[in-house]
């Protein structure tokens, strides 16, 4: 057994999703753990520089997981040919000039969502990496939640039948900073620094629409700025001038009707912070972020709509857990483990790429435009 280094620029870890997910729980993890065993028995290693511009910051972040090098020097790293992967989790709008540079250099793909902000430089990024020969790869995280992992699972085993239709719930009340500090950066609420929930959660909500219940063909969206003023970091007031709620419907493949909310306003009385409510001609599944539930056709309870007594059919009892059958490792480091297979030249085909990125960026902007338009927005297909 021999130990393969594979060389990695990681940018933009210093943020919050970045660091926590993509560094240390992903890439410090699976070095921490030997690495990722190919099918021959030998070990892919991931070694990461680490980049950004305040070098003590890099440093402290570095010693405490045991990354052995940091760089405030991103054009150094791009030019250094032992390193095969650029990472991008910095903001959306830098994402797209940074692909470039790193495709030109010759750098493997790897990147959070959105790709960009704006359809055409997403799909310049796809065709660029495709025209280069280069391995790509988007952040589609929420595939690999164990929730939906075992919904999955239902579907395929077709438990639900024809699936009618799904129903999302996403979201959490965000603090404005007064009352108590608020829980999410300041630039999600600024649409000059690339916030807003519908660019934000569009994206992951096409590629989970797409790969579990049917392709995305149309959208009618309504976003809604509900909280005008909040604090910033520093404490100081801000005007949030983009969308904190968005309330979607979307016609997928095959008739399938889903409708997803999406808020940063609201409180939660539900099974967990995201739920996925789907119905088929024989049968339902819940699925929130590690659990999903089942009812079939045959256990269905037949309510009688009476106002004047009390409800007598408890609606929870009638469902049934769908049991671990599986580990359930953390999905980022799931999926980073995938792709650097795939780079290795162990996972041929790899779908969730700059293409499949920009996919999620092309329902973004329909559902602002059906917003702006008041009006439902047809999906055409895309080509790299």
């Amino acid at each position: 057994m021999a130990e393969r280094r594979i060389g990695l620029v990681m940018h933009g870890v210093t943020g919050r999703m970045g660091m926590n997910q993509h560094l240390i729980r992903s890439i410090a993890a699976i070095r921490r753990d030997g690495g990722v065993l190919l099918t021959n028995g030998d070990r892919l290693m991931p070694d990461p520089v680490i980049v950004g511009r305040n070098r003590e910051k890099l440093q402290a972040l570095a010693a405490a997981h045991n990354i052995p090098r940091v760089s405030t020097d991103l054009d150094a790293c791009l030019a250094d040919t032992k390193d095969e992967i650029f990472f991008d989790a910095a903001t959306t709008q830098m994402r797209g000039e940074l692909i470039r540079r790193a495709i030109a250099a010759g750098k493997h793909i790897y990147c959070e969502k959105p790709t960009s902000d704006n359809l055409p430089e997403a799909l310049e990024l796809a065709r660029l990496a495709r025209r280069a020969g280069v391995k790509n790869g988007v952040v589609q995280d929420k595939l690999f939640l164990p929730g939906l992992r075992k919904l999955k699972m239902v579907i395929d085993s077709g438990f639900l039948g024809r699936i009618l239709s799904v129903r999302g719930e996403f979201g959490y009340w965000v603090f404005e900073g007064d009352l108590q500090p608020t829980q999410r950066p300041s630039w999600n609420y600024k649409k000059a620094e690339g916030g807003g929930i519908i660019l934000d959660m569009l994206c992951h909500w096409r590629y989970v629409l797409d790969n579990l219940f049917g392709e995305v063909r149309s959208v009618s969206c309504l976003g809604a700025t509900h909280i005008p003023e909040r604090l910033d970091e520093q404490g100081r007031r801000y005007q949030a001038d983009t969308d904190d709620a968005a309330y979607a419907t979307f016609e997928l493949a095959g008739g399938v009707v889903a409708q997803i909310n999406s808020s940063w306003t609201t409180r939660v009385r539900r099974d967990d912070l995201v739920t996925f409510h789907v119905d088929g001609t024989h049968g339902s599944a819940v699925a929130g972020l590690t659990k999903c539930l089942t009812q079939s056709r045959v256990n269905t309870p037949k309510p009688i709509w009476n106002p004047d007594v009390p409800q007598p059919i408890d609606f929870f009892a009638g469902w049934q857990e769908v049991p671990d059958t599986d580990s359930y490792p953390n999905g980022f480091r799931v999926q980073w483990e995938m792709f650097l297979r795939h780079v290795a030249g162990e996972v041929p085909d790899y779908p969730w790429d700059l293409l499949a990125g920009a996919k999620g960026v092309q329902l973004a902007e329909a559902g602002l435009q059906s917003w702006a338009e008041r009006r439902w927005v047809d999906l055409p297909q895309l080509e790299a």
